[in-house]
């Protein structure tokens, strides 16, 4: 059965790659993919659905195509914190739930924050969880989508 958690796993595994390695974002995720060839999948797991291709692909396109904008809202949501001096997992994590708040209305915002959180506790250290709740929260301030300090009125509307 296909997975959004799956596609935003395979979406960060080609961020990650594409960060650490200034390969292109696109031949990142199309090599995850090469990588998926045979009906093992990637470490013995099943191989990634079409579902689960088709969103990845849609985060890890709009994150390319709108990096200015999400590093920009990073950035200005982590007031402490320079994006380059972030752990690469948790920058990674934040461009892809910060890329669904801006560009993905059929994804409520409860769910890009709560599933970001998740990839923290799963890939990121610590005090990942923390440190990417609190950061996308601002976002979803800032963005109208959601977040801890909007009124009731903002929220119902």
């Amino acid at each position: 059965m296909a997975s959004r958690r799956r596609a935003r796993e395979f979406a960060l595994q080609a961020l990650y790659t594409a960060d650490v390695s200034d390969r292109p974002l696109m031949q990142a995720l199309h090599g995850l993919w090469a990588g998926q060839v045979d009906e093992d999948g990637l470490d013995g797991s099943r191989p990634a659905e079409a579902e689960e291709i088709e969103y990845a692909e849609r985060i890890c396109s709009g994150v390319s195509e709108k990096a200015a904008e999400v590093d920009k809202l990073i950035e200005k949501a982590s007031a402490n914190w320079r994006l380059s001096r972030m752990p690469v997992v948790d920058r990674n994590i934040l461009r892809l739930a910060t890329y669904e708040l801006l560009e993905c209305p059929d994804v409520p915002a409860s769910v890009s924050i709560n599933e970001a959180v998740e990839l923290a506790k799963r890939f990121g250290e610590k005090d990942s969880r923390a440190f990417v709740n609190g950061i996308l929260d601002r976002i979803a301030t800032d963005t109208g989508r959601g977040g801890r300090r909007h009124t009731k009125k903002e929220k119902s509307s």
